[in-house]
């Protein structure tokens, strides 16, 4: 080989060795892509099945991946938990859902089918209620959508109130004449209406 034929060759390998040491290889950018496009498959979907027992209407979606709320999900929820007398939507705190979500897992039925007894209200619905009902409150937090009444079929409805204390993520009502228990992302909180007295501490 002459001289100039074993200076290109010398620059060829010198050249090999920096693509497999530098920080910035070819390999090392084809391993992080490779890393990046099967992350999403090791994420987990958070699903809700949801009945609305006003409108009798029923929505099973997944509503986040990961850490990541899905925005189409989330308008769907929002018109589906409106306010049936008036069709008024508002936008609900998505962290509502994951209320409902890890409510249904810590009774042991992830997933699991939940009566929605009230979502959004209206200013208007929510004086109404109050002029015609006893126990809702004038400031109540499903003006802000920021609360919703719930049960599930075939649990107790005093099992799941327990539930949602134990969760510690903001109030919890229990209506144990109408059957429900209502949750919301207020402050951490708790109240009984027209409970015995043993209740209204969560026993």
């Amino acid at each position: 080989m002459h001289a100039s034929g074993k200076t290109s060759w010398c620059f060829w390998v010198a050249s090999a060795m920096l693509l497999l040491i530098a920080p910035g290889s070819a390999g090392a950018q084809l391993r992080a892509a490779s890393s990046e496009q099967s992350a999403p498959n090791a994420g987990r979907d958070h699903l809700l099945l949801l009945y609305n027992t006003h409108t009798a209407e029923r929505i099973e979606i997944i509503y986040r991946h990961d850490d990541q709320y899905i925005p189409g999900a989330l308008a769907k929820l929002d018109y589906f938990l409106r306010d049936h007398r008036t069709g008024d939507v508002r936008h609900f705190d998505p962290r509502l859902y994951d209320i409902l979500s890890d409510l249904t897992s810590s009774i042991g039925h992830p997933g699991g089918e939940i009566d929605i007894v009230c979502g959004y209200r209206t200013p208007s619905t929510n004086e109404s209620l109050r002029a015609h009902t006893t126990g809702v409150a004038k400031n109540s937090l499903h003006i802000q959508a920021e609360a919703i009444d719930l049960r599930m079929p075939s649990i107790d409805t005093l099992k799941l109130r327990k539930a949602a204390l134990a969760l510690q993520r903001g109030g919890v009502g229990y209506y144990p004449h109408s059957d429900f228990i209502h949750v919301d992302v207020g402050r951490v909180r708790q109240w009984c209406f027209d409970c015995p007295a043993a209740l209204t501490v969560g026993d």
